[in-house]
């Protein structure tokens, strides 16, 4: 083997289970590649198809619809996910994703938009934020009836939105929120956000970070890594406690999972404690779960804890 191909094959940043980078910029999915097609799940009555929502920035999403009552009696809520995998890896179409939206659908009674965003290091952040906006706004698109979806169209209720994702997702989801804050969109309610596990750090460790400093260099470097223009790990894209308009955070309800044995938990907790002293007028809920690591739920999905957090979430989209 020569010296190129050596150099092609070292490691730079090995998050296991999850992901791993070469020095070559290789991202490695730990996870799974594998993708499952659109369908009517048998378990869950739950019916998929994909949608384009920009040919022009390859953005996409999968749209999930309860079919136990079909057509809806009643106008059905969004709950538009967004996935994680530290803004390189994971679709909307993997197995995992696919199945977890069929189940919280199925459980909320709500229609799903799972977004597929452009991912890095081929379009590094903040294009994942960028393209999930436009997804957002075109799920808005549809307050009238004349969007291009006749899902949407007939059966979404836009007064009860809901945004959620997991780890990177999540940090998604709060960008989201706030930009809803700042500039609304007609017609929509953002009635509430779900964070699971989210990817929020900083230059300064908190909570029990200091301990772990071999992986808290890791997450350093994924960062700069997924968002080569950064100013670094205080960016308010990754540190909403550097955000100044983190009040204006545009929705009701905040519901914030974290999971104990998580390097990310203490960032969790953190966000809490900012919406309250940045002046946010809603409601923060705060779910955590014992002796668990990050999206435990997607790794082990029918385990107790994960069907324990999965009712948590949907209890939280179907509460008036």
């Amino acid at each position: 083997m020569d010296s190129n191909s050596t150099i092609n094959n070292e490691i730079a940043i090995d998050i296991p289970p999850i992901l791993r980078v070469y020095k070559n910029g290789h991202v490695e999915n730990l996870m799974s590649e594998e993708i499952v097609p659109p369908s009517l799940d048998p378990t869950t009555k739950v019916e998929s198809k994909d949608v384009v929502i920009s040919k022009e920035h390859n953005i996409s999403a999968r749209l999930f619809i309860p079919k136990t009552t079909y057509p809806p009696t009643q106008k059905l809520p969004i709950f538009i996910y967004f996935h994680g995998g530290a803004f390189c890896i994971e679709t909307p179409f993997s197995p995992n994703y696919h199945n977890y939206l069929n189940s919280v659908t199925s459980l909320a009674n709500v229609i799903g938009v799972s977004v597929n965003y452009r991912r890095a290091p081929e379009y590094p952040v903040p294009t994942a934020h960028e393209d999930s906006w436009i997804a957002l706004k075109w799920v808005a698109s549809h307050v009238n009836g004349n969007g291009s979806d006749e899902w949407l169209n007939q059966y979404a209720d836009l007064e009860k939105v809901f945004l959620g994702g997991d780890s990177a997702g999540a940090n998604i989801s709060h960008y989201l929120g706030l930009r809803v804050g700042k500039e609304n969109l007609y017609g929509v309610n953002l009635e509430g956000v779900v964070y699971i596990h989210p990817y929020f750090w900083g230059v300064d460790a908190i909570g029990s970070e200091s301990d772990r400093a071999e992986f808290v260099e890791k997450i350093h470097n994924l960062w700069r890594f997924t968002c080569p223009n950064t100013s670094g790990s205080d960016d308010p894209l990754i540190n909403p406690a550097k955000d100044p308009n983190l009040g204006s955070l545009g929705c009701k309800r905040v519901l914030i999972c974290v999971a104990e044995k998580d390097i990310l938990r203490d960032r969790g907790l953190y966000y809490k404690e900012l919406l309250e002293k940045n002046g946010w007028s809603g409601v923060v809920e705060v779910v955590e779960t014992e002796d668990e690591d990050h999206i435990f739920h997607i790794f082990k999905p029918s385990c107790d804890n994960a069907l324990a957090l999965l009712s948590q979430i949907v209890s939280f989209i179907k509460r008036d």
